[in-house]
This record gives structure tokens, C-alpha cells and sequence, in this order.
């Protein structure tokens, strides 16, 4: 069956009048002959006109039939080929890729191997598996290569789609996991003929997330995940030698490797941690007018530290701190002007809180954050107006829209500005018990891009089997629609094109010259 990528293509058809009008128009001279008399001449050179006729007619068809082949390849033509209906596929995800794991369902896949079904990975380009139950001929096993494969699983929903159209008509078995890391999304039904079985992964895993160094020890955040729920929580150890190895946790234990601030993984999936230098040091300049502020301040970041991957250090004073010493946030509680100089440590990657200017105007409004529980709400009492801009990013907001708190970021570091206190007297922050860890994300953003990617890898919390998406229903007595595949004719309408116009060359450069050897 004949069928055109682009059918609105073939108007360039009408290109064909092109040839007709030259072999109508573009007619040869007449041969001379000596006559005795002119009185006729005129009225033969009318009737000629009058009689339009079609000369050299196989150069008009030569050259209509390459306009016409030139035409229909712009069109995109393919040929359209049923396929005979497929055996199935089953589809597994490389999270299951341990013997341990796809033993309960063993006998499900080897009955459907033996009945034609192809087996192949549920990730990019849906690669076929040999031999699912052997490791490779390196000795390693499958598990560790699908810890490499799942980074780029992506949505189970995603791929199974995909799935359904490359192999379109063709019924699917598919095992995964119920990790919720890959079933983000909005989940919509499946194609008909899906079968779709998730198995339980019995793992908890563990990973190094932070580390920070002091003097005399490291702190690290050590991440632990399962089915359940996915918890961090700090640890303290004493610096290893530098041909000490450190073990970290257990079971399963995590070993690293000291090296150029970097603590490198025996395992080579795991990737590299960068060791800080040292704590997290805030300062928290507050003349006397701001001293209730300072206090609220404080006790909410102390509470926020206990999420930081390493200590903070924060101090309290109504006099900034040396010309040498930079600390990492400044907390500007007065409604005298920054300095220039600290402004411009911001670029060195000094991050500056800058709190309203000012009494405010009065207002009530809720905020709205990011880990702000409803069952709790927060309520601005004053509040300062805040310039929005495109070179600034709104944290907090109200339940206006309007913002609260406005980041602006500036070389390394950037300027928080605040539109309220943390005063009873300007909000009721102070009391609100999520008022930590709207600060913790504020001091550490959540990861984003690649770092949010090998933080999901780690999550093993999973989604309740009654969540999946369900697969459309075929009615009943319908058939499996067929497949097709379509064969590009493009290349072999170009070349014979091709061979039109040189054939219609060498008959014009023949007639051409037979035409100048006639007798005149």
C-alpha cells in the first residue's frame, strides 16, 4: 500500500504545465525557401500561429515524467507493508536483574521464551537480553550492571509506552519494580494487550549523601532507604590515615578513601564525596532594636542545623565581623544600608539575608512554602514591599501571590531579601514549628539535575500495586490491529529522476544535432 508522509506535497504536479508550455511556445524556425511572390506569406504566418500543435512529443513525456517523479518525492512516499503479528516481548527492568529476585516468576519466563517471546531490558533503546539467568563472561553479575543500567531507566510508564509502539500489535509482559523513584508522573491507562507485574525488592540501601571535615574528625550524612521510607542522619569519625580505608556504616558497609578533599568509594557505581573544609559558619549581625529578632533567629537555625551535613557555627553580635574573616551567611537585621564591601564578598560567594528596612505596613496574609504544613499555618502581620524581578527567584510567598523571601544570586553567593521578621510582632514564624526547615532549605536547597538523579537512584521507597496504571480493555471479538513497516521509495525516486533527465539530455543533444546537419 502506497502512503505519503507529506501528500500536500504533490501540488508541485502542477510543475508539469512547465514543459508543455515550453514545446508549445519555443517552436523551431521554419526552413527557407525561395518563393517568387510575398502575397501569401502573411496569411500562412497567421494560419502557423493558429495551429499550435506538440512537437518532439518523447522529450515532452521525458521531462514530464522527471517534474512528475521530482514531485512525488518531495511528497514522501512509502510503501507500506504488513508485518505478520509479533510472538510478544517481555520487558524487564534492570533493577530486577538478580537471580534472586526473578526466581519466584522463573517458570512464568521460560514458558513464554518457549513460545517465541523475546526478552529484553526496560531501559534506553530496549536492548535484548541472551541470558537473564547467567552472569556475563567477564564474571560479573547482573545485579551491578543494572546499578549502572537504572540511572537511565527513566519513567517505567514512559519506557512501557514506548514500548507499546515500537512494537505495536504485539502482546507485553512486563516485570519491574514498584519503586516510586520510577513511577513519577501522571499516570494515564496503558494500550490494550499490557500485562504489567511488579516484584518486591527486599533491599535497603545505604549511601554516603555529605561530608564536612574539622580539625580533628569528619561529619557525614549517611542515607539509608527502603520500601518504607527514606531517612538521613549524621555520623562523626575521626580522620583516616592516608593508607586507611574508612568503613562507614553496616550492613551493607560503605568503604572510602581520603584523597585531595575527595572521599573516594571502593565500589565504582557509588560516586565521589566531596569532603567541606570546615563547619558552616553563620553571623548574625543584630544592632539592639533587633535583639528579639537575633534570638528567634538563632534557636531556629540551631534546630535547622541538625539536617546539615556538617556542624554550624552561628554567632550572634551588634558589630560585623573582621576585614579577614568571611563567614558563609550574613543575617543583616538592621535598617542601615549593607555595606559596600559585604556586598561585594557576595560575588566571593558570601550569602547575604537582608531583613525589611523600616516599620512595614501592616497586613495579614498567609505564607506559602515549600514544607509549610496547612494544619499549621503562618501568618504575616506586617509586612515590607519587595521589588520582584527576572534576575530574582521567589522562595516564600504569600497566599496572594505576592513574595516573602527573594533570592538573587550574584557570582558564588547571593542576597536573600526578607519581606518580614521573625517577631510576634511582624508573623507568627516564631512559633511555627515548621519555621526550621523552611531555613534548612534555605541554608541547603534540595538537589536538582544530576544530583537529584543519583539521590532517586538510592530511593527504594515503592508504590502500592493498586497505584499502577491499568491497561486499556480491548472489547471483545476484536482482533489485535497489524503492524506495518514502510519502505522509504524517496532514494529510488531521486535516482530515477536522475536517469530521466540524462536520458532527456542525450536525446535533445542527439535531435540537436541531427536537426543541424538537415539541408537547409
Amino acid at each position: 500500500m502506497l502512503t505519503f508522509a507529506n501528500p500536500s506535497a504533490l501540488l508541485a504536479l502542477l510543475g508539469l504545465l512547465v514543459p508543455l508550455a515550453i514545446h508549445l511556445w519555443n517552436r523551431r524556425p521554419g526552413r527557407e525557401v525561395a518563393v517568387g511572390s510575398l502575397r501569401w506569406l502573411a496569411t500562412g504566418a497567421n494560419r502557423r500561429l493558429r495551429n499550435l500543435r506538440l512537437e518532439q512529443l518523447g522529450l515532452l513525456l521525458l521531462r514530464a515524467a522527471a517534474v512528475a517523479v521530482l514531485a512525488a518525492a518531495v511528497a514522501g512516499p512509502a510503501w507500506r507493508q504488513p508485518l505478520p503479528p509479533g510472538r510478544g516481548q517481555v520487558l524487564i527492568s534492570p533493577d530486577l536483574a538478580s537471580e534472586n529476585v526473578l526466581a519466584a516468576v522463573r517458570p512464568r519466563l521460560d514458558s513464554l521464551r518457549r513460545r517465541g517471546y523475546a526478552v529484553r531490558w526496560l531501559s534506553k533503546g530496549l536492548p535484548p537480553i541472551a541470558d537473564i539467568w547467567r552472569a556475563d563472561s567477564a564474571g560479573n553479575s547482573l545485579s551491578a550492571k543494572a546499578m549502572l543500567a537504572i540511572r537511565d531507566t527513566g519513567s517505567y510508564e514512559a519506557r512501557i509506552r514506548q514500548a507499546a509502539d515500537t512494537f505495536a500489535g504485539q502482546p507485553l509482559y512486563v516485570l519491574t519494580s514498584a519503586r516510586l523513584a520510577a513511577m513519577q508522573g501522571t499516570h494515564r491507562p496503558l494500550p490494550p494487550g499490557i500485562t504489567w507485574q511488579t516484584l518486591p525488592l527486599p533491599i535497603e540501601s545505604m549511601w554516603l549523601q555529605a561530608a564536612t571535615a574539622t580539625a580533628d574528625s569528619l561529619h557525614l550524612v549517611i542515607g539509608r532507604s527502603n520500601e518504607r521510607q527514606t531517612t538521613f542522619g549524621p555520623l562523626r569519625t575521626a580522620h583516616p590515615q592516608p593508607s586507611e580505608e574508612l568503613a562507614i556504616g553496616g550492613p551493607p558497609t560503605l568503604y572510602y578513601a581520603l584523597k585531595d578533599s575527595l572521599l573516594l568509594p571502593r565500589n565504582p557505581i557509588q560516586p565521589a564525596v566531596p569532603v567541606r573544609p570546615a563547619a558552616l559558619r553563620a553571623w548574625v549581625y543584630a544592632p539592639p532594636a533587633y535583639a528579639a529578632e537575633a534570638r528567634y533567629l538563632r534557636a531556629a537555625l540551631r534546630a535547622a542545623s541538625v539536617g546539615l551535613p556538617g556542624p554550624l557555627a552561628v554567632t550572634v553580635s551588634p558589630s560585623l565581623p573582621g576585614v579577614a574573616d568571611t563567614p558563609d551567611w550574613l543575617f543583616w537585621l538592621s535598617a542601615a544600608p549593607v555595606p559596600a564591601a559585604w556586598r561585594a564578598r557576595v560575588l566571593g560567594g558570601l550569602h547575604l539575608w537582608q531583613a525589611p528596612a523600616g516599620p512595614g505596613t501592616p497586613d495579614t496574609s498567609l505564607l506559602v512554602a515549600p514544607g509549610l504544613a496547612a494544619e499549621v499555618p503562618a501568618t504575616l502581620w506586617r509586612r515590607a514591599a519587595l521589588a520582584a524581578s527576572a534576575s530574582t527567584e521567589t522562595l516564600w510567598a504569600d497566599a496572594q501571590g505576592r513574595p516573602v523571601l527573594t533570592r538573587r544570586a550574584l557570582g558564588r553567593g547571593a542576597v536573600y531579601q526578607a519581606a518580614t521578621l521573625i517577631n510576634p510582632t511582624w508573623s507568627t514564624l516564631a512559633d511555627n514549628p515548621a519555621l526550621p526547615a523552611l531555613l534548612l532549605d534555605v541554608l541547603q536547597p534540595a538537589p536538582a539535575g544530576a544530583a537529584l538523579a543519583r539521590l532517586q537512584a538510592h530511593d527504594q521507597r515503592r508504590l502500592d500495586a493498586t497505584q499502577l496504571p491499568k491497561p486499556q480493555h480491548r472489547a471483545p471479538g476484536t482482533a489485535i490491529p497489524p503492524t506495518f513497516r514502510l519502505l522509504d521509495l524517496r532514494p529510488w525516486l531521486v535516482l530515477l529522476a536522475g536517469l530521466l533527465l540524462a536520458l532527456e539530455r542525450g536525446l535533445a543533444a542527439r535531435r540537436g544535432a541531427s536537426t543541424s546537419l538537415s539541408p537547409a
